[in-house]
């Protein structure tokens, strides 16, 4: 196992802690849960290896996936953006005056899940909240994460027939349309126009390109069951982003979504068009500027590093549009504040109160407590794995 990148924490068991404040009772602990990546060359291959578990893929074509990573010296920009976000979470919470310790932990590398429960077990925590790095609702950024929490548990030996017989967990819901993430990226994306501008685009002309991770299309039907589908969820955020960065430019921005990262088969159809293909339909069409947004991710991991800042611009050079890339939410202000709130939110619905659940567009919240066959990997088949934080844990 690789060694964690997390510091050395100087937080104090809990057995000499006093009770979690009100604000946050029952938590006390907040659980920042994330995809990991790797740290040096020498880790690709068994993080990829991680990451596509059960599939038999073989280590060659492993190497070949990994050469994104090895572009970038084999190490991941997501390690270190988590460790930020992390400080930034500790420092919103300290200016609250509240007393909650921050633990990190990824599904596929150091500190694995695992790592993070036996630092939440050192700290005394008795129930946790999780926040997934994922704001959007699907099988990839929700219920893989639930399922390899209570996997993990179970194999620890800690997951009895009603739940965890260690830490408790709770899950903060999916954030795509909480206030201060979209605030976030509307901020992000004046940043971009204000970029393309020094770079000599044209922005009252420039194209708005909002870019996530694609998906397969059954796993899109699957995020649809009981709330907004995984697609509908970003075209909501994208309309809110577009018409509040117009209103600031003083002019009308017209916007589209396209997706980045698909992998699988060819034979296997994937939610599109593909942004290198998007970009090229847009300089037939006479676009000559454009700003990137990468609405789909939390923070600029490899995803963004690789598919956007590397090959998507790349194309755009040699179609001779002038293109920039908006950054992520990353650490902003407004968005670490909302997580916040929402972390406050959990846990007044933890306590039984009556709450209006912050939203922003015509998507209603998602249910913090997963409805059932809610972010199935595929329509209509359930996988036999309990996943935790929904009302059929043991689908």
């Amino acid at each position: 196992m690789a060694p964690s990148l997390q510091p050395a924490a100087a937080v104090e068991p809990a057995a000499q802690r006093t009770t979690p404040p009100a604000v946050v009772a029952p938590y006390d602990a907040l659980f920042l849960y994330s995809f990991g990546g790797p740290d040096k060359p020498e880790d690709v291959v068994p993080f990829l290896r991680n990451v596509t578990a059960g599939k038999g893929i073989p280590d060659e074509r492993l190497e070949e996936v990994g050469e994104h990573y090895y572009q970038f010296g084999g190490k991941s920009p997501i390690n270190e953006q988590n460790l930020a976000l992390k400080a930034a979470l500790e420092a919103e919470l300290e200016r609250r005056g509240i007393d909650l310790p921050v633990v990190w932990g990824n599904r596929n590398w150091a500190p694995y899940t695992t790592d993070a429960i036996d630092e939440l077990e050192r700290l005394g925590a008795k129930r946790a909240v999780a926040l997934v790095t994922s704001a959007y609702s699907s099988y990839s950024g929700c219920r893989q994460y639930r399922e390899d929490l209570a996997v993990t548990l179970r194999e620890r030996g800690q997951l009895g027939p009603d739940g965890s017989t260690g830490v408790q967990f709770d899950k903060i819901r999916s954030y795509f349309n909480h206030p201060g993430f979209v605030q976030g990226n509307i901020d992000a994306v004046l940043d971009g126009y204000a970029a393309l501008a020094d770079a000599g685009g044209t922005g009252e002309r420039a194209r708005l390109v909002f870019v996530t991770h694609s998906i397969p299309d059954t796993m899109e039907a699957a995020s649809g069951v009981g709330h907004a589908t995984y697609s509908e969820q970003h075209l909501s955020v994208a309309g809110l982003v577009a018409a509040a960065v117009s209103e600031r430019l003083g002019h009308d921005v017209a916007w589209d979504l396209a997706y980045c990262s698909r992998s699988g088969p060819p034979s296997q159809p994937w939610l599109e068009p593909d942004v290198n293909d998007h970009l090229e339909a847009l300089a037939a069409d006479g676009v000559q500027d454009v700003v990137i947004s990468p609405i789909g991710f939390v923070s600029d991991h490899m995803e963004v590093a690789y598919d956007l800042d590397t090959e998507a611009l790349a194309t755009a050079k040699e179609l001779g549009i002038t293109a920039v890339r908006a950054g992520t939410v990353g650490t902003r202000e407004p968005f670490v504040r909302g997580l916040v709130d929402l972390l406050l939110e959990r846990a007044a619905l933890a306590r039984g109160e009556e709450i209006t659940e912050a939203t922003t567009g015509d998507l209603p919240a998602l249910p913090s407590v997963t409805g059932p066959n809610s972010c199935l990997r595929r329509h209509e088949e359930p996988t036999g794995i309990p996943a935790l934080c929904s009302e059929d844990m043991y689908q």
